[in-house]
C-alpha cells in the first residue's frame, strides 16, 4: 500500500502549482489535510488534497485542474503526517510548487483576490469582508469542501450564478512584471543558489512566467516566503495559455513563452511536452505522431509548426467548415491569429484557452485512481 500511496502523491504533485496562468483555485493545505470527515481516516492526510482536487475538477467539469496551495511551515514537520508525506511536502516546497510561509494569515485570500480565483475552504472569513468584499457577496468565490456520497463536493457559500472573473487591477500590474528576491535560493522569485536539496533543479526549470503574485507590505511587492522587498526586474515575458480539447472537452492547459516552446503529440520525448496518448482512441493514436505540433512565440506571435508524419490542419477563427480548413504539412509553420485552432486529428484540437469555455466533462480523470481502498474510506452516509 505504501507504494500505491506514493503513486497518488506523485499524481497530486502534477496538480499543485504556483503558476498564475494555470491554477484554478487557492487553498490552505494545513486546513485541507485535516478534513477528517472526508475519509474517516487519520487526523491529517495529504490524500485529502487529492480528494479536494478531484472535487474541483468535477465542479468545473474540466480535467487536470491545478491548485495553488499555501502551506504553513509547521506542516512540513507535522507528526500527524507520515514521514513519506513530510518528505513529499518538503520536495514541493523546494521545487516552488507550493508557497510555504511562517505565518500564512490571509495570504490565501490575497492570492485569490489578485488572481481572481475561488478559495477552497470551510472558513467563513466574515472579518475579512472589508478588505475582500467578495468573500460574502460574490457567488462561486468561496467553495467549502464537504463530504458527499461519491466523494467530496464543493458547496458555494454565496448562492447565485457564477460570473467569469480574472485578476484584479492590482494583480494585473503585479503579474505584468518580473520580480526578484534578495534571499539566495528563493525558488519563487529567482534568488539563485542554495535553498534546499531540489533548489538547483527548480532554478533551472522555473521561468519568470511561472512566478506567483508578490504579497503587498505597505503597498510594496514583497516575497511572502522571506519577507524581503522584491526588486523589479522588468516586464514579464509574453506568454500564451493554450488548451487541449478532445471530443469537445478541455483536457489540459499549458503555457508557451518565448524561451519555452512546447511540443504536443502522442508521447513527445521533450521533457516539457504535452502527452495526449491517454485520451486518444486507437485510430487517433495511429494517426497522431509522438511529436506532432510545436508551439512557440516568435516576436510576440504564436506560431504552430507541424513536426508530424501525417500532417495537421488549422481552422481559422475556429471555423468547422471543411472548405476553410488549412492543411499544415510537415515542417510547415503558421501564425495563429485570434480564434485559430490547430487540429491534429478530427476532434483533437489545440487553441488559446480563451477560444472556448471549459466544462462539459462529467467524469474528469482522478488523481486518486491509484489510491488503495483502505486509504480513502468514505464515511457511511446511510
Amino acid at each position: 500500500m505504501r507504494f500505491e500511496i506514493s503513486k497518488v502523491l506523485d499524481a497530486i504533485e502534477d496538480r499543485v502549482s504556483t503558476d498564475p496562468s494555470l491554477v484554478r483555485a487557492v487553498l490552505d493545505l494545513a486546513e485541507v489535510v485535516r478534513y477528517q470527515d472526508l475519509d474517516g481516516g487519520r487526523p491529517a492526510s495529504t490524500m485529502r488534497l487529492g480528494m479536494v482536487i478531484d472535487a474541483l475538477g468535477r465542479h468545473l467539469e474540466e480535467d487536470n485542474v491545478p491548485v495553488y496551495a499555501v502551506v504553513h511551515r509547521a506542516l512540513l514537520s507535522d507528526a500527524d503526517l507520515t514521514s513519506n508525506e513530510r518528505m513529499v511536502l518538503r520536495r514541493w516546497a523546494d521545487n516552488g510548487l507550493v508557497e510555504v510561509l511562517v505565518n500564512p494569515a490571509d495570504r490565501v485570500l490575497e492570492v485569490a483576490d489578485l488572481l481572481g480565483l475561488p478559495v477552497l475552504s470551510r472558513g467563513r472569513f466574515d472579518g475579512m469582508s472589508g478588505r475582500f468584499p467578495w468573500v460574502t457577496s460574490v457567488p462561486g468565490r468561496l467553495l467549502a469542501p464537504l463530504p458527499g456520497a461519491g466523494g467530496p463536493v464543493l458547496a458555494q457559500r454565496v448562492k447565485g450564478n457564477v460570473a467569469a472573473t480574472g485578476p484584479s487591477p492590482t494583480g494585473r500590474k503585479l503579474l505584468a512584471r518580473t520580480w526578484r528576491c534578495k534571499e539566495p535560493g528563493c525558488v519563487l522569485f529567482g534568488g539563485g543558489g542554495g535553498g534546499g536539496a531540489f533548489a538547483d533543479l527548480a532554478e533551472i526549470d522555473r521561468k519568470p512566467s511561472g512566478q506567483p503574485p508578490p504579497t503587498l507590505r505597505t503597498g510594496m511587492p514583497t516575497c511572502p516566503r522571506h519577507d524581503q522587498r522584491l526588486s523589479d526586474a522588468g516586464p514579464r515575458p509574453t506568454e500564451e495559455v493554450l488548451s487541449i480539447r478532445i471530443g469537445g472537452m478541455v483536457r489540459r492547459r499549458f503555457v508557451v513563452t518565448a524561451d519555452r516552446p512546447v511540443v504536443v503529440g502522442r508521447a513527445p520525448d521533450d521533457s516539457g511536452g504535452v502527452r495526449l496518448g491517454q485520451w486518444l482512441n486507437d485510430e487517433a493514436r495511429r494517426w497522431i505522431s509522438r511529436s506532432h505540433v510545436r508551439f512557440e512565440l516568435r516576436g510576440g506571435d504564436l506560431v504552430a509548426q507541424d513536426v508530424s508524419t501525417n500532417g495537421s490542419g488549422v481552422r481559422p477563427g475556429g471555423s468547422m467548415d471543411e472548405a476553410e480548413r488549412v492543411a499544415l504539412a510537415r515542417q510547415q509553420s503558421r501564425v495563429m491569429r485570434g480564434g485559430d485552432i490547430v487540429e491534429l486529428y478530427p476532434g483533437v484540437q489545440v487553441g488559446r484557452s480563451s477560444t472556448w469555455n471549459s466544462g462539459g466533462m462529467t467524469n474528469p480523470s482522478s488523481v486518486m485512481a491509484e489510491a488503495p481502498t483502505m486509504a480513502i474510506r468514505l464515511p457511511d452516509r446511510g
